[in-house]
């Protein structure tokens, strides 16, 4: 995601451009990486402040289409995502008969948008890009459409085989003057349907038979470090080893800290809260050290990282089944939600991963 909090949730200046592809800083990626079933669910929040989320998703007046892509690497970590490979797996654009845009429905599910993955496409690494079009000022002249995008990195869990074909190129799957792009939303009435931008969604042909293929579950990297007990983002806090006597103590007290720098230094524009809660624990030890315990860490192993409360997000919509039926495109429900599930990956939108 952007690393500059104060550009974090703008829109992509050139359509042209990398960023484009992952949004700004994008192309480089992040350490963890997020296993996923095929067919499972995925839930991406965007955010009008990256820190919080209670200030909204995205602007009313920001109305547009969204859509979800695919893109199979051989690492989720170091692959850039730029050029061919990326399919569309869902879309949605103006519902006719419930008059809004999907991002109204976005407004409406608290900055949640949820979609399923195909049961078809071949297990391994996956670039997964949330991509939102704001049109609010696409009929001026010269037209402004408003791009947000962002990208996770998933290891799919399949025992599919589709490789799809009909790929395309990020930059380049969208070009100016198209007219999904310069589409506007404030004439009377608008000139429906709404040609959504991009390519077609990719659309299985082959009925499966998964009880007679294997499921990838290989994932090698972007693996949780071990001995993590505290999550910031991408950082892990991992455990301090334990320790008897002063001079250990303190070698202890200092690693402790460091790894606090680290979590501050790395922290994203979505905010540094739990890196608070490991500063907590190198007060504990160092304070230990002072009063002469010299036996430690205190809570050796406990995890810290606060649990994610429970809630209820909108339901996915569907991308192809893989079962050979027509694709569905169900548009996202409206019931209310509050946080993402632990497969959740944040978007930057007036996003914010």
């Amino acid at each position: 995601m952007p690393k500059d909090p104060s550009t974090a949730t703008a829109p992509i200046a050139d359509i042209s451009s990398n960023d484009m592809v992952c949004g700004r800083d994008g192309t480089t990626g992040v350490a963890r990486v997020c296993s996923a079933n095929a067919s499972s669910t995925l839930t991406f929040e965007y955010r009008d402040w990256p820190d919080d989320a209670s200030r909204g998703a995205i602007d009313i007046s920001h109305k547009g289409p969204c859509a979800v892509y695919l893109k199979k690497v051989d690492s989720a970590v170091s692959d850039s995502g730029t050029g061919d490979g990326w399919f569309k797996i869902w879309e949605e654009g103006y519902d006719e008969s419930a008059g809004k845009w999907c991002t109204e429905k976005l407004i409406d599910n608290k900055g949640h948008l949820s979609v399923n993955l195909p049961s078809d496409v071949a297990g391994g690494y996956y670039l997964v890009r949330p991509e939102v079009l704001a049109l609010h000022q696409a009929d001026k002249t010269p037209s402004d459409p408003q791009l947000y995008v962002g990208c996770a990195q998933v290891f799919l869990k399949s025992a599919g085989t589709a490789t799809p074909s009909n790929t395309v190129s990020i930059p380049g799957h969208v070009a100016e003057g198209q007219p999904g792009l310069k589409f506007n939303i404030w004439a009377t009435p608008m000139a429906l349907p709404y040609p959504m931008p991009g390519p077609a969604v990719y659309q299985s042909t082959t009925k499966l038979d998964l009880s007679a293929r294997t499921v990838q579950t290989s994932q090698s990297e972007g693996l949780k470090p071990a001995n993590c007990v505290l999550e910031n983002a991408n950082w892990c806090g991992t455990e301090i080893a334990q320790y008897s006597g002063e001079s250990a103590c303190w070698s202890a007290s200092t690693a402790c800290w460091d790894q606090a720098t680290t979590c501050y230094n790395t922290a994203p524009p979505t905010g540094s809260k739990n890196c608070k809660i490991w500063e907590d624990k190198c007060t504990a030890i160092q304070k230990q050290c002072g009063a002469g315990n010299f036996n430690g860490p205190p809570d050796y192993m406990k995890i810290l990282t606060p649990a994610v409360a429970s809630v209820s997000l909108p339901a996915a919509s569907p991308a192809q089944v893989g079962n050979g039926d027509a694709a569905a495109s169900a548009p996202a429900s409206s019931a209310p939600v509050s946080s993402a599930p632990a497969s959740s990956a944040p978007a930057s939108s007036a996003p914010a991963s």
